[in-house]
């Protein structure tokens, strides 16, 4: 039998203390120990992306990366990439554009396509695709989704144009 240790995670910019085996994984402690359960369970392998998350801004699968492991690291949900009484940019457009039907992977999307934005605030249909393809969805045909991805990353460069021409900083 193994005994539980004291974690310390930081989830969401808030530290949490959780008392977890050694081989707990994330999900399991993020849904049933935190209540975060935007992040989905799916295929507990690795394949469909419904458990993403970001680990130090880099999607990971917490399906598949031990809870103790994120300890030390920022660990980001889909609740924390929420904004208070809103939407992202990223959630609007998976909306506006009809990104997501029954939105089970949705939050697996939402979480990857940050880490993309994030990396990349002008990517390519390629790169889009690319950094999805280990996201998958048995509703959609993927056009809606990476057109909403397209649309945020656009809508969050707009926002980030300075106010003063004078400013350094540039759009690509």
């Amino acid at each position: 039998m193994n005994a539980k240790r004291i974690l310390t995670l930081r989830v969401n910019g808030s530290e949490r203390h959780v008392a977890a085996e050694p081989n707990a994984i994330l999900l399991d402690v993020l849904r049933e120990q935190l209540d975060l359960t935007g992040t989905k369970r799916g295929c507990d392998m690795g394949t469909c992306g419904c458990c993403t998350v970001m680990i130090d801004g880099e999607a990971r699968l917490s399906c598949l990366t031990l809870a103790a492991s994120a300890a030390g690291h920022e660990v980001t949900t889909v609740e924390g990439v929420t904004p208070a009484g809103g939407m992202s940019p990223l959630q609007k457009a998976f909306c506006e554009v009809g990104g997501s039907q029954c939105g089970f992977c949705t939050p697996g999307f939402i979480m990857t396509a940050t880490a993309l934005l994030d990396h990349v605030p002008d990517p390519t249909e390629h790169e889009i695709k690319e950094a999805i393809s280990g996201n998958m969805c048995r509703c959609t045909g993927y056009v809606k989704i990476v057109e909403a991805i397209q649309r945020a990353g656009h809508e969050m460069r707009v926002e980030r144009v300075p106010a003063d021409p004078t400013e350094k900083e540039v759009l690509s």
